[in-house]
């Protein structure tokens, strides 16, 4: 839930740039009643109302599904084709809804710019930044080349990208995600728009980029006396930048006003179960009393460095008596890249985990989280070093297609994206059957069977199994892909980031499904994440990964509330809070 603050409620922007405070006079962008229904008869907006003054930055929250993006979408004029709309969308003196194409297009270029969730589906990967940044500067605005480049390094300079003039004939895929979404937010501000609209932009973002993200919108928002619309699924990234918060559900407004007094005292019961669903770092007495990630399996022989206290007597006889779960002992992995010097992903990794521990490994983009998930599932092979799963050995190369099933079989991965590890062509029920075929002897009804109890299992119904993953919402694909991921019983799952794109609410359950699969399985669980409030509500024990090494390894309520490292201390600093408890924006 949303820690507490001595904060108010006053919004952070109650000023424009002029000084007028907001609320006079006409608002930027004011939505009234805005209702919006499709060819085929669905309504999916109903009576949206709501409003953003020049300066000021509204929170737009809610689940998946909930008319958050389609309402945003509403004030460009990015409806779906043959849909209806009803109601008023009036942007910066103009009547959206009654605008012709061209008029669309010229507040488009001049009153409201947008800033999407995946920066690299939002440029196009065979054009160099300099063109991307340059063309509405050339086309619309009729600067020549030379003067569109300098007005795009100066906006690149603004967005805190560094050495801005050597990146210009560089392409997207040479850019970490954070960097290209600075591109991108430079690209929307070349038209200077009086709204910035911003889809989801920090999402898949590790916390420390997601801070600076957050900064360099927060700073040009100052700057130019911008109104923002936020939409966000995050609660606490919504109370540390907002001045305001609009609650959507089911294509309703659910409850509205300042953002403090929203997300800390929510008034309506959707948003106090949206609150609560949200973790924090701040410790979570009710969670614990579920047992969310409650076990007494601990992780051991972290180092000399671990903080955590002795393994229990009880606990150390049973260790000796069988083998750890997962073992690792100077685990490394050098990429060696034509042309470019090596990179060092991971670099000498050692720790233990005995059955039924959850250890979480955490870090930005680029720390080697990712890399030490894929060599202990055998994606990647290790360069040094010893891997063991159930006290058998990991890092030699199968010999044969019986050793690869049995590595498979005994851990098994989550990624991050679930449509993406889906096979599109085939039904949630037929990506179980056949992790099920693969490795057991059971015959096409069995595994059908089976299948469906799995989907049982994780919380969804039979008529799930016949469904493509087109048809299912994120955290219902996120679900199968744990069934499927389960399914075989391995000793060890490896979750990569697996919920970082869910709704809170979503999440939770998805959490609460594997503390339940812990308890009753035994299972271990290797948990990969940047978030660390997710963390704290999940796992016992934390190491802390940078640039390859781990840094700084204990138990993870003391490793939160007392970071030693500088580096953790950064992680932990860069957590969104909310305004008065040192947020992004203060």
């Amino acid at each position: 839930m949303i820690a507490s603050s001595t904060n108010s409620g006053t919004p952070t922007g109650a000023a424009t740039a002029t000084g007028t405070p907001t609320g006079t006079g006409t608002s930027l962008l004011d939505i009234r009643d805005l209702t919006l229904e499709l060819a085929d008869g669905r309504s999916l907006l109903h009576g949206i109302s709501l409003r953003v003054e020049a300066g000021e930055t509204v929170g737009l929250v809610g689940e998946s599904g909930s008319g958050k993006s389609l309402t945003a979408r509403t004030v460009l004029g990015l409806t779906p084709a043959g849909s209806r709309r009803g109601g008023r969308v009036v942007l910066d003196g103009h009547d959206v809804l009654g605008a012709s194409k061209r008029e669309v297009l010229e507040l488009r270029r001049h009153s409201a710019a947008m800033i999407f969730q995946d920066p690299r589906a939002g440029i196009n990967p065979m054009r160099t930044l300099g063109d991307h940044m340059t063309e509405t500067l050339r086309l619309c605005d009729g600067l020549s080349p030379a003067e569109a480049e300098a007005r795009a390094i100066d906006l690149l300079s603004a967005v805190r990208l560094p050495r801005p003039e050597d990146h210009l004939a560089q392409y997207p895929h040479e850019f970490s995600g954070g960097m290209l979404q600075r591109v991108m937010i430079a690209g929307a501000l070349t038209s200077s728009p009086k709204l910035l609209v911003c889809d989801e932009p920090t999402t898949a973002l590790d916390v420390t980029t997601q801070a600076e993200i957050m900064r360099v919108l927060v700073e040009q928002r100052a700057s130019r006396g911008m109104g923002m619309l936020l939409i966000t699924h995050d609660l606490n990234l919504a109370a540390s930048v907002c001045d305001r918060v609009v609650v959507m559900h089911a294509g309703r407004v659910e409850e509205e006003g300042p953002a403090m007094r929203v997300l800390v005292a929510p008034e309506a019961a959707y948003t106090r179960r949206l609150v609560a669903a949200t973790p924090t770092l701040a410790v979570e007495p009710a969670a614990a009393d579920r047992g969310i990630g409650a076990t007494d399996a601990p992780v051991r022989a972290l180092g000399p460095d671990d903080r955590s206290e002795p393994v229990p007597a009880h606990q150390a006889a049973a260790a000796r008596t069988e083998p750890s779960a997962l073992s690792v002992a100077g685990l490394s992995k050098t990429y060696h890249l034509h042309g470019k010097p090596p990179v060092v992903a991971v670099a000498d990794a050692a720790f233990e985990l005995e059955r039924g521990a959850a250890l979480a490994v955490v870090g930005e983009s680029g720390s080697g989280k990712s890399t030490l998930a894929r060599m202990i599932v055998g994606l990647e092979q290790a360069d040094t070093g010893t891997l063991t799963i159930g006290g058998r050995d990991r890092a030699a190369v199968p010999r044969n297609r019986a050793e690869r099933l049995a590595r498979a079989r005994s851990v098994q991965m989550v990624f991050q994206d679930p449509y993406l590890s889906l096979d599109p062509r085939i039904t949630a029920g037929r990506a179980i059957e056949d992790a099920l075929r693969l490795h057991t002897r059971l015959g096409r009804p069995q595994a059908r069977d089976r299948a469906v109890a799995l989907l049982e299992r994780v919380g969804l119904t039979a008529a799930h199994a016949d469904a493509r993953p087109r048809t299912l919402s994120g955290g219902q694909r996120q679900r199968i892909a744990i069934a499927r991921a389960i399914a075989i019983e391995p000793e060890v799952l490896v979750m990569d980031e697996a919920t970082s794109a869910l709704d809170v609410s979503v999440q939770a359950q998805v959490l609460d499904l594997v503390a339940e699969l812990r308890r009753e399985q035994g299972l271990t669980v290797l948990f990969i994440s940047h978030d660390l409030t997710v963390v704290r509500r999940v796992c016992e024990q934390t190491l802390v990964m940078h640039r390859g090494e781990i840094v700084e390894r204990g138990v993870t309520a003391e490793l939160l509330d007392a970071p030693q490292h500088p580096y953790t201390q950064l992680l932990v600093d860069s957590v969104p809070r909310p305004v008065g408890a040192g947020a992004v924006a203060s």
